[in-house]
C-alpha cells in the first residue's frame, strides 16, 4: 500500500462525514424486523411447558391451569419406574402408559395381590388410569387393557417424575429396603435388572444432590463472594489508576508478582505432594478413579497435586523464557501503556463504557435463548395407533376424539390411540429448523455488531485524545459521547457489514462442530479428517477477520470511511510496520494478560485461604461448606471477567493510540509544518523532534 501523506487539514477524527455502507444498514433493518417477526409467532405456537413439565399418554401436561389434570400434582408415571423412555418411542413398540399422580409410590405391591383386599385396592388406584371405575373388574383384563401397572415399585420424585428408589447399603443394591420385588406375574426378580432403566435416572439423582449442595454453599457464602468480586474490582481500578503514574514500575511489580505467584503455587502443591507419601489410598491414579462428584476426593491424591505442580512449573518457566527475549520491547509497551493511561484518565467514562456493551450482549443472549426455546416448543402433540397383535394401522396417526368410533376400533380391538411425540405437518413445523438456523444467525450477526460499535467508540474517543495538539485541551468536551453518536448516526452499515462477515464465518464454524458431533460415531477416517482441517481453517479465519475489523473500526472511526476501505487501509499500515505490530502489540497483549492474572491471582489466593480457614483472625467467621471450591472458583471467574471488562478498555485505548501513532510516522517529519501529534515521552522514546518546540 501507498504510505499517507500529509494533509493539513486533518485534525483528528474528522466530523464532517456522510453515512458509509447504506446497502448493509438497509439489510440489518429488515434483518432485525425479520427476527422480530419471527420471535413473536415463536411465542404465539410455542409453550415451554412442553420442556419443563411431563406429561401422560394423552399428551395433556400434569397439575397445570387449564389442563384437565390440573388438580393432580405433576409428577408419576403408572409404572412406577423411569418415564423418560415412555415420551419419544417411535412405532410399533407401544409406550408404557403414563399418568399423573399426586405422589409417588412408596412401597412394594402388584395388581394382583391389591385384588383381594380393599384397602390396599384404594391405594392402588391411585397409579391407574381415569378409565379405570370398575374395581370388580377381572385382573387380567385391567392388566390387558393397561388401566392399571402390573406392579408398584418405591419411587423418588425428581424433575417432576417418578424414578425407582435405588440405593446401595454395604455394597448391596437395593430399592425400598428390599433386594427383590414380584413382577406382577407371580416372579421374583433382582432389584438389579432396574438398574440398567435407571442407569440415567441415578446419574441425575446424584446431580441433583451436588447441585443442592451447591446451591447451599451459595446461600451461606453469597455475601462473601461479593465482597471478593468488589476487592477485585478495587484491585483493578487502584491498578490503573497506578499505571497511570507508575506504570514502568508497576509493570516490572506486575511480573516480579506473577513469578512469586506462582513459584508460591509451585513449592505449595510440593508441599502438599511431599505431606501425602505413605498416606493410604493417596497413591491411586486418576484414570483408576474414574469422575467423583465430591471433588475433594482428588485432593488427597498425590497424583492431583503432582500434576499442578507440573503445570505450575511449566507455566514458570515460559514466562522467564518470554521475558528474557523480550525486555528490550518491554520499555517500548510501557510506553504505549502510559500513554494510554494518560488517555483514559482524560476519558474515565470509557471504564464504565463495557457495562453498556455487556447490557445490550445480555439482550440479544436473552432474545435468541427465549426465541430458541420457543421455536423448539413449537410442535403441536403427535398420537399414533400403537398395538401389540398384528394391525394394519399400527404406526399410523390418529386423534384421540374420533378414535374410539372409527375403524381402526374394529378391526383392531386392543389398538390404542396413545401420545407418541411432538411434531407437526405444516409448513410451519417443516421450516422450524430453518426458523432455528436463521435465529442462531441472527444472534451472531446481532452480538458481533454489539461488540463493534463498543469498539468503534472507543476507537473514536481515544482517537480524538491522540490527534489533539495541545492535550487536553484541543480535545471535545464529551469525546466519549460524541464518538457514539458518530458510530451510529453515519456507520451503522459499516458495523453491520464487518459483523456479518464475521457472522458468517462463525455459523459455518457452529455446523462444522454439529457435523464432527454427528459423525463421531462414524468409521469414515477421511471425513473425520477433512472435517478437522475445515475446523482448524475457519478457526484461524475467525481470528484473523476479528483482527482486520477491530483496525477497520478504528479507521472507520478517525476517518469516517466504509468498511472495505478501512479495511484495506488499516491492514496495508500493518503491513508496512508489521515488526511493530507482531511485537509491541503482542507484548502489550501479554503484559495485560500478566495484571489480570495478577489480579485474579491474588484475589484466588486470598478466597482459598479464607474459605478453607486458614486466615486465623477471620477463621470463625467463613461459613461452613459442603465443597469450598464453589465460592472460590465463582470468585476466580467474576475476578477475571471484571478485570478483562477494565483491561479490554486499555487494550482499545493502545491498539488505537498504535494505529494513529504510525499514521503519525507517515503524515508528519516533526517540521514546523508537519509537527508530530505524538506524546513527549514518545517522541523521546524515538527519539523525534518537534522543531521549533522543546521537549524538555
Amino acid at each position: 500500500g501507498t504510505p499517507q501523506k500529509y494533509d493539513p487539514t486533518f485534525k483528528g477524527p474528522i466530523y464532517d462525514r456522510g453515512c458509509t455502507d447504506i446497502v448493509c444498514c438497509v439489510l440489518l433493518v429488515v434483518a432485525i424486523v425479520g427476527y422480530v417477526v419471527v420471535g413473536v409467532v415463536a411465542w404465539t405456537h410455542g409453550d415451554p411447558r412442553k420442556v419443563i413439565h411431563p406429561t401422560d399418554s394423552r399428551g395433556q401436561f400434569c397439575g397445570q391451569q387449564g389442563t384437565p389434570n390440573e388438580p393432580r400434582v405433576p409428577r408419576g408415571s403408572a409404572a412406577g419406574v423411569s418415564p423418560t423412555r415412555a415420551v419419544l418411542v417411535s412405532p410399533p413398540c407401544p409406550p408404557p402408559v403414563q399418568i399423573c399422580v399426586s405422589k409417588c409410590p412408596d412401597r412394594y405391591m402388584t395388581y394382583l395381590t391389591a385384588f383381594g383386599n380393599a384397602a390396599s385396592l384404594q391405594y392402588y388406584r391411585n397409579f391407574c388410569t381415569p378409565e379405570f371405575k370398575n374395581s370388580q373388574k377381572a385382573p387380567l383384563e385391567v392388566l390387558r387393557d393397561k388401566e392399571c401397572p402390573a406392579m408398584l415399585i418405591p419411587s423418588t420424585p425428581l424433575a417432576r417424575r417418578c424414578f425407582p428408589a435405588i440405593q446401595a447399603k454395604k455394597g448391596v443394591i437395593m430399592v425400598g429396603n428390599e433386594t427383590t420385588y414380584d413382577d406382577g406375574h407371580g416372579r421374583r426378580r433382582n432389584v438389579t435388572e432396574l438398574l440398567e432403566g435407571a442407569k440415567k435416572a441415578n446419574v441425575v439423582l446424584e446431580t441433583r444432590q451436588l447441585a443442592m449442595k451447591i446451591f447451599e454453599d451459595y446461600t451461606v457464602s453469597w455475601y462473601w463472594i461479593i465482597i471478593g468480586l468488589v476487592i477485585a474490582m478495587v484491585a483493578s481500578l487502584i491498578f490503573i489508576v497506578l499505571l497511570r503514574f507508575l506504570a514502568g514500575i508497576m509493570v516490572w511489580v506486575m511480573i516480579v508478582m506473577v513469578i512469586l505467584v506462582l513459584g508460591y503455587g509451585i513449592f505449595h502443591c510440593y508441599m502438599e505432594y511431599a505431606k501425602l507419601k505413605g498416606e493410604a489410598g493417596s497413591d491411586v491414579s486418576l484414570t483408576d478413579l474414574g469422575f467423583q462428584t465430591d471433588l475433594r476426593v482428588y485432593l488427597h491424591l498425590r497424583q492431583t497435586w503432582l500434576a499442578f505442580l507440573i503445570i505450575l512449573c511449566v507455566l514458570e518457566v515460559v514466562i522467564i523464557l518470554l521475558l528474557i527475549f523480550l525486555r528490550k520491547r518491554i520499555l517500548i509497551a510501557i510506553a504505549l501503556i502510559k500513554e494510554a493511561s494518560r488517555a483514559v484518565g482524560h476519558i474515565m467514562s470509557s471504564l464504565l463504557f463495557p457495562l453498556c456493551t455487556f447490557f445490550l450482549l445480555c439482550l440479544c443472549i436473552a432474545y435468541w435463548a427465549s426465541t430458541a426455546v420457543f421455536l423448539s416448543t413449537s410442535n403441536e402433540a403427535v398420537y399414533k395407533v400403537f398395538n401389540e397383535s398384528a394391525c394394519p394401522f399400527s404406526g399410523q396417526t390418529c386423534k384421540p376424539e374420533t378414535f374410539n368410533t372409527s375403524n381402526v376400533t374394529k378391526l383392531c380391538p386392543d389398538a390404542q390411540c396413545l401420545f407418541a411425540f411432538y411434531g407437526g405437518e405444516t409448513a410451519y413445523h417443516k421450516y422450524l429448523i430453518v426458523l432455528q438456523f436463521f435465529n442462531v444467525f441472527m444472534f451472531f450477526w446481532l452480538a458481533n455488531f454489539v461488540i463493534a460499535l463498543g469498539q468503534v467508540t472507543l476507537a473514536g474517543a481515544f482517537a480524538s485524545y491522540y490527534w489533539a495538539f495541545k492535550k487536553p485541551d484541543d480535545m471535545p468536551a464529551f469525546p466519549l459521547f460524541s464518538a457514539f453518536g458518530r458510530a451510529l448516526r453515519y456507520h451503522t452499515g459499516s458495523l453491520a457489514f464487518g459483523s456479518l462477515v464475521l457472522a458468517i464465518v462463525q455459523v459455518i464454524r457452529v455446523t462444522l462442530e454439529y457435523l464432527d458431533h454427528r459423525l463421531k460415531a462414524a468409521e469414515n477416517k477421511f471425513a473425520k479428517f477433512l472435517l478437522s482441517c475445515l475446523k482448524c481453517c475457519f478457526w484461524c479465519l475467525e481470528k484473523f477477520i476479528k483482527f482486520l475489523n477491530r483496525n477497520a473500526y478504528i479507521m472507520i472511526a478517525i476517518y469516517g470511511t466504509n468498511f472495505c476501505t478501512s479495511a484495506r487501509n488499516a491492514f496495508f499500515l500493518l503491513m508496512r510496520n508489521i515488526i511493530r505490530v507482531a511485537v509491541l502489540d503482542k507484548v502489550t497483549d501479554f503484559l495485560f494478560f500478566l495484571g489480570k492474572l495478577l489480579i485474579v491471582g491474588s484475589v484466588g489466593i486470598l478466597a482459598f485461604f479464607f474459605f478453607t480457614h486458614r486466615i486465623k483472625l477471620v477463621q470463625d467467621t467463613a461459613p461452613p461448606l459442603n465443597y469450598y471450591w464453589v465460592p472460590i472458583l465463582t470468585v476466580i471467574v467474576g475476578s477475571y471477567l471484571i478485570a478483562h471488562g477494565f483491561f479490554s478498555v486499555y487494550g482499545m485505548c493502545v491498539d488505537t493510540l498504535f494505529l494513529c501513532f504510525l499514521e503519525d510516522l507517515e503524515r508528519n517529519d516533526g517540521s514546523a509544518e508537519k509537527p508530530y501529534f505524538m506524546s513527549q515521552n514518545l517522541r523521546k522514546l524515538l527519539k523525534k523532534t518537534n522543531k521549533g518546540q522543546p521537549d524538555a
